[in-house]
C-alpha cells in the first residue's frame, strides 16, 4: 500500500492507532481482490460486551436486519446476554426457525403462503411470534390462515412509543403503530383474547426518537442540544405511558416479554422497569452513524474496501464503485465515509457514484493505482445487500469466510 500515514498533527497519537489498524486489515486480507466487505471479530466481540454491559443484565435480542449474516448472528447469540432474534419479515423468520428457537418478527405481515406456512406447522408456530397492531391485522389472519385453536399463533402487540406534543400535531419518532396509550393497548389484548387460534405473549416498542437519532456534538453541533432535550422529554414520557399499557394487558395475559429500545438507547431502555428485554444488533457492527451518538461508542467492526482506480489531478484519486447509499432521509449521512486513509471526502459534484467514487484530500497524493480505501457504510446490516460473503478477520489473519444472506440465495426485503 503507498499510503503512510500522516503524523504530526495534534490527534497524531489517535491517526497512528487507525493507521496501525488499517495497516493490519490491508496485510490481512492482501489477496483478495476489492470491492469486498470485512468483520473485525475482535471489535465485534467488544461491542457484544459493551452492548450487555448497558443492558445491566437484561436480555439483549438480536436485530437480525443489523447482521444479515447467520454465522455471525450465530457467533452473537452465542455471546453471553443474548437471547432470541428479532426479525424483519416473516419469510426471513421462517428460514431462521430452522435453527434458532425463538424469533419474533418486528413488522407485520401480509405474506399469505409464509402465513400458511407458519400456521401448518407445530414446530415453526412455537418458534416465531407475529407482530400486529390492529384488529385489522388480526381481521387478515383470520380470513387467510383460520388459525388452529389446538396450535394458536404466537403474536406481539406494538406499541406506539413516538413522542407527539401539542396534542399530536407534531410526531417525533417513527410512524408504526396506531395503538398508542393504555387504553388502546387493553382493548387489543381483549380483541386477541376472544379469538381462537391466537395468544398474545408480547409487547414491543421502538423509541426510534431516541435510539435512532444522534445527538453528540460532532453530529450535528447547532442541533444537539434540541435533540437532547425532545430525548430527554420522551424518556420521561414513555417511562410512564409504557408502563401503564403493559400493566393494563397484563390483566388480560401473561406476558413473556415486553420488547423495547435499540442500540443507541440500550441504556436508557434497560433503566425503563417495564421492559424485560432489549433489542440490539446494529452496535455490533458500529456502523458509520454510530460516530454520532453519545449513549454508546462502540468499535468499527464493519467495512468495505475499494481499489483506487484513477488519480485525475493532484489531491483527487478515484475509487471503483462504492455508491452504497443507506435508507432512510437522504442526505450527507446516509453516505458510506471513508475510513482511511484519514481525511478523504467526496466531491461535492459527484458524490458515491455506482461505478466510480472521487474523493479528495491530501491523503490522495500518497494513494497508488490498486491501494484500497477502506469505508464504513451509514447503516449496519445494508451493507450485507451489497456482498455475498464478508471476511472475518481475527488477530489479524482472515479466519473465515461467511456468506451472507445475499451469499445464501435469500432476499427477504
Amino acid at each position: 500500500m503507498g499510503y503512510q500515514g500522516v503524523t504530526g498533527s495534534p490527534g497524531a497519537a489517535v491517526q497512528g492507532a487507525a493507521d496501525q489498524r488499517f495497516g493490519v486489515l490491508d496485510r490481512a486480507t492482501r489477496g483478495l481482490q476489492p470491492p469486498f466487505a470485512a468483520v473485525d471479530l475482535d471489535a465485534f466481540d467488544t461491542n457484544a460486551a459493551i452492548l450487555r454491559r448497558n443492558a445491566i443484565g437484561k436480555p439483549l435480542r438480536l436485530a437480525s436486519k443489523s447482521l444479515r449474516c447467520r454465522p455471525l448472528m450465530r457467533r452473537a447469540l452465542a455471546q453471553p446476554g443474548f437471547k432470541g432474534i428479532l426479525g424483519f419479515t416473516l419469510p426471513e423468520a421462517l428460514w431462521l426457525a430452522e435453527e434458532f428457537d425463538d424469533v419474533v418478527v418486528a413488522y407485520p405481515t401480509a405474506d399469505t403462503d409464509a402465513l400458511r406456512a407458519l400456521a401448518a406447522d407445530d414446530r415453526l408456530a412455537r418458534r416465531i411470534t407475529l407482530m400486529v397492531d390492529s384488529v385489522e391485522h388480526l381481521d387478515f389472519l383470520a380470513r387467510h390462515v383460520e388459525p388452529n385453536p389446538s396450535r394458536p399463533l404466537r403474536l406481539c402487540l406494538e406499541l406506539d412509543v413516538s413522542l407527539e406534543l401539542l396534542g399530536g400535531r407534531v410526531h417525533i419518532g417513527a410512524y408504526r403503530s396506531p395503538v398508542r396509550n393504555p387504553d388502546q393497548a387493553l382493548d387489543m389484548a381483549h380483541e386477541i383474547d376472544k379469538r381462537p387460534g391466537v395468544h398474545l405473549v408480547g409487547i414491543m416498542g421502538y423509541e426510534g426518537q431516541i435510539a435512532g437519532v444522534q445527538d453528540a456534538f460532532s453530529a450535528a453541533a447547532l442541533r444537539s442540544p434540541l435533540v437532547r432535550l425532545m430525548q430527554a422529554v420522551s424518556k420521561a414520557e414513555l417511562a410512564e405511558r409504557r408502563a401503564e399499557a403493559v400493566a393494563a394487558v397484563r390483566r388480560v395475559t401473561d406476558l413473556e416479554f415486553v420488547n423495547g429500545g435499540g442500540t443507541g438507547s440500550v441504556i436508557s431502555t434497560a433503566a425503563d422497569p417495564s421492559v424485560t428485554e432489549i433489542a440490539a444488533g446494529s452496535g455490533l457492527y458500529s456502523p458509520a452513524l454510530f460516530d454520532g451518538y453519545r449513549s454508546i461508542r462502540p468499535l468499527p467492526a464493519a467495512f468495505f474496501a475499494l481499489p483506487v482506480v484513477r488519480r485525475p489531478k493532484r489531491g483527487i484519486v478515484t475509487a471503483l464503485g462504492g455508491g452504497w447509499i443507506a435508507s432512510g432521509v437522504p442526505g450527507p449521512d446516509r453516505l458510506p465515509k471513508p475510513a482511511f486513509p484519514a481525511g478523504l471526502r467526496y466531491s461535492k459534484t459527484e458524490g458515491a457514484g455506482e461505478v466510480q467514487t472521487p474523493l479528495r484530500g491530501r491523503a490522495a497524493d500518497a494513494l497508488a493505482i490498486g491501494d484500497r480505501i477502506w469505508m464504513r457504510h451509514a447503516k449496519a446490516g445494508e451493507l450485507a445487500e451489497r456482498v455475498n460473503t464478508i471476511h472475518l478477520i481475527q488477530r489479524g489473519e482472515v479466519v473465515d469466510e461467511v456468506p451472507t444472506y445475499r451469499g445464501e440465495g435469500r432476499a427477504f426485503v
